[in-house]
């Protein structure tokens, strides 16, 4: 299949010239990286001097709402996808799949975790070179600890002792940040409703 050897060409080209880690996020301890439109500029010739087209698939998305330390409000953004590298002289074509996490207090966050998957799809096939480690992002929010609100843990533990359907309605009454604070308590939460003898199976968030 020429898909094969179209990636190795633009392997090759990339080998020789790399993609440099020209860029520095600035807060916390500070690291340098490479951004998307880095990416974008070095393989775009490359792809289209070697017949190979980058075609991306979403395969799905989580986001969850978290408080900054200031107390707004950031969507923390997970993307699965795959991206097939289709050569144009045959229609052969591999598939990658990765995935990309991203967080922002506006309407981004989606935006940005799509472009991590796609920046790391190419590192990955392409295997482009550079020096240092291999941080992602220009942006590092400063995020609060998920605080748990008083009495919200005893109210699920007393909706899961009712039964499965009884934490499915408590569920569904719940702000997104408050199911934020109970996640990682679902594992308790069916252990104790199982040792009540109920259905615990059935309780998933």
């Amino acid at each position: 299949m020429s898909v094969y050897k179209a990636i190795n060409a633009v392997q090759a080209e990339l080998a020789k010239r790399g993609i440099a880690k020209d860029r520095r996020n600035e807060q916390g301890a500070g690291y340098n990286f490479r951004g998307i439109d880095d990416v974008y500029n070095a393989i775009a010739p490359l792809l289209a001097a070697h017949g190979l087209c980058i075609l991306p698939r979403i395969l799905t998305r989580n986001c969850v709402e978290r408080q900054t330390k200031n107390g707004g409000a950031i969507f923390y953004v997970t993307v699965e996808a795959e991206f097939d590298f289709v050569c144009a002289e045959d229609g052969s074509k591999h598939t990658v799949r990765t995935f990309g996490e991203a967080m922002d207090t506006s309407d981004k966050a989606t935006n940005k975790a799509m472009s991590a998957a796609y920046k790391y799809a190419a590192f990955q096939a392409f295997a482009i070179p550079t020096a240092g480690d291999n941080d992602a992002d220009a942006h590092t929010p400063e995020v609060a600890a998920v605080q748990m609100p008083a009495g919200l843990l005893e109210a699920a533990q007393a909706a899961a002792l009712d039964g499965a359907e009884s934490f499915r309605e408590y569920w569904k009454r719940l702000t997104p940040a408050s199911r934020s604070a109970l996640r990682d308590h679902i594992p308790s939460l069916k252990a104790a409703a199982e040792a009540a003898d109920k259905p615990a199976e059935v309780i998933e968030a």
